[in-house]
């Protein structure tokens, strides 16, 4: 049978706000669906952004729900810590996590959304059996650890087969692409059965952040009507 559309949602990444102005910077942000939090440690990527603190600081001012991202070593110990900070949903990234399936299990029964992250070359097949233990999947479009960097064309075949395997297995899992999204690269992520798109310097980087979000929003709900009706 047909299944619902899908609906596209910009979750704009603080990693390109200002960062000595975060509450005000959320606030450009309140018709987004999410805000999108990489927090990052020195270690599992070579960065270092925000921690815990900041997070659970962030979580009590901000106007739309968080969304984790979190870019460090030793997941399975760290990751129910901000379920426990009550973000709506917090991602690892399963190159670092021991037990994937048991820490997607204990981030929803902490009252968060589980979302499993994956750098560009790691392969989706291997974690498609587990898709019922996910809310969401992030198939990263940039190696994590920066801003700013240009969309990887050759992950599109990855979201694909995500796409097909969600639709094929009949969970619900949102399917998120992170890295080089602008008004351009969305349509393509979109085509491929992506529908939540994290955008930094799209957004941030534009006079209106919130006009920005719009834009984004538009047309990725074009690209993916194109793909309707989808087949259960």
């Amino acid at each position: 049978m047909s299944r619902s559309p899908l609906t596209c949602c910009i979750n704009p990444s603080i990693l390109s706000a200002d960062f000595a102005n975060l509450e005000s910077e959320l606030a450009r942000i309140s018709n987004a669906d999410a805000v999108h939090v990489d927090v990052m440690d020195n270690s599992f990527v070579p960065n270092l952004t925000i921690g815990l603190p900041v997070v659970e600081r962030l979580q009590k001012v901000s106007p739309v729900p968080l969304d984790a991202h979190l870019m460090i070593s030793d997941a399975d110990r760290w990751a129910p810590l901000y379920a426990d900070a009550g973000l709506s949903s917090v991602t690892f990234h399963v190159e670092a996590a021991m037990a994937p399936i048991k820490l997607a299990r204990e981030l929803r029964a902490r009252g968060a959304k589980a979302g499993m992250a994956l750098r560009p070359a790691t392969p989706v097949e291997p974690y498609l059996d587990m898709l019922s233990e996910l809310d969401m999947l992030l198939l990263m479009t940039v190696e994590p650890g920066f801003g700013g960097q240009a969309f990887l064309d050759v992950v599109l075949p990855k979201i694909r087969r995500a796409r097909e395997a969600v639709d094929g297995s009949g969970v619900s899992v949102a399917i998120q692409v992170d890295g080089g999204i602008t008004e351009e690269t969305i349509l393509r992520a979109a085509e491929a059965g992506a529908n939540v798109f994290v955008a930094g310097s799209a957004v941030y980087g534009k006079p209106s952040p919130s006009e920005a979000i719009e834009a984004l929003r538009t047309n990725g709900q074009l690209a993916l009507a194109s793909n309707n009706p989808r087949k259960a």
